[in-house]
Order: structure tokens, then C-alpha cells, then sequence
């Protein structure tokens, strides 16, 4: 079997040996990292670097502020109002793939779980990060600069969870396609 026949052959359309898979699960943890608490990180890093000009950074730290408040409001009114209902039917879904995935070995079940599993948590991260937020942003008491730090610190948690599920879905569709191909 030649080089081209083997990659081929791993490019399948079941769910690790997809293309389409692996496409989606990029697409998922890019969006994840560039929308911060909803608030797209451009913002944060124009603020970032018109800090150093104070009369340049205003508007963009003003714009900043304004758009964080909005997106958290809206984080926290969504958590507050259907929070409980939605961890409910989370908890239920998120354990339902896990057991039909590794319990009954389905792979797109397995699929499925490796992307909202991690999703989960880092909408956890994001609502605890809103709640912290909240109070200062709603009593004006947190300068553009402050703000755009705790975005960053945000965004570096999001990515750290999804580097990490990133390498162990890596592992696992590896393992899955191995094991696939023994069979053959």
C-alpha cells in the first residue's frame, strides 16, 4: 500500500477519520479563543496597544468597557434565568455521550463528547469570569487597561483547556483509528 493510499484511507468518513471532524473541532476551540466573554479579542488588543497613547486609547478603551458590560450582562441574565435547567440538561447530554461513547464504544458519541465536554467547561470559566466582572464594570470603578488584562487571563485559560483537548482528542482518534485499522 502506498503513502497516498494510506492517508486516504485514514481520511474517512467516520468521525476521527473525518476531515470535516477535525475541521469542526478547529473551528470550535478558534472561535472559543478569539470571542473573549463574547467580546471579540481585537478590541482587547487594540486597547493593549494604544495604552502607551492616552488620548488614542480612550475611545477604544470606551468602546471596550461598553461592549464587556453588554456581554456580560447578558452572560449572567442567561445564567441566572436558565442556569439551572441548562446544567441540568447539560449534565444529562454531557453523560449520556460519555456512557453511549466509552461505555457502548460509539465513536461519533466519543465525537461528540471530546468537543462539549471541554466546551463546557471553558462556558463555566466564562460565567465565573463574568461574575467577577460584573460589579466593577457596573459601578465604572474598572479602567480599559484592568479590563483588557482580565480578558487576557480569560483567553489564556480558554486556550490552555483547549490545547489540552485538543491533544487528548488527538490521542484518542489516533488510538480509534489504530485500532480501526488492525481490524482491516
Amino acid at each position: 500500500m502506498s503513502v497516498t493510499e494510506t492517508i486516504f484511507n485514514l481520511i474517512d468518513m467516520r468521525s476521527f477519520r473525518s476531515l470535516w471532524y477535525w475541521i469542526a473541532l478547529a473551528a470550535c476551540w478558534s472561535m472559543a479563543s478569539h470571542w473573549v466573554l463574547g467580546v471579540p479579542f481585537d478590541m482587547v488588543l487594540r486597547v493593549r496597544r494604544r495604552r502607551a497613547d492616552a488620548g488614542a486609547g480612550d475611545e477604544a478603551g470606551a468602546q471596550l468597557v461598553d461592549m464587556t458590560r453588554l456581554h456580560v450582562a447578558r452572560l449572567l441574565r442567561f445564567g441566572r434565568q436558565g442556569g439551572i435547567a441548562l446544567a441540568m440538561v447539560a449534565g444529562f447530554a454531557l453523560t449520556s455521550l460519555g456512557l453511549l461513547g466509552f461505555q457502548y464504544r460509539v465513536e461519533f458519541a466519543q465525537a461528540i463528547f471530546l468537543i462539549l465536554a471541554p466546551m463546557t467547561l471553558v462556558a463555566v470559566l466564562s460565567l465565573r469570569a463574568a461574575h467577577r466582572l460584573e460589579a466593577p464594570l457596573a459601578a465604572g470603578t474598572l479602567p480599559p487597561a484592568a479590563l483588557a488584562r482580565a480578558l487576557i487571563r480569560h483567553r489564556l485559560m480558554v486556550q490552555g483547556v483547549g490545547m489540552l483537548a485538543i491533544t487528548v482528542t488527538a490521542f484518542w482518534g489516533m488510538l480509534q483509528n489504530l485500532r480501526i485499522a488492525s481490524f482491516q
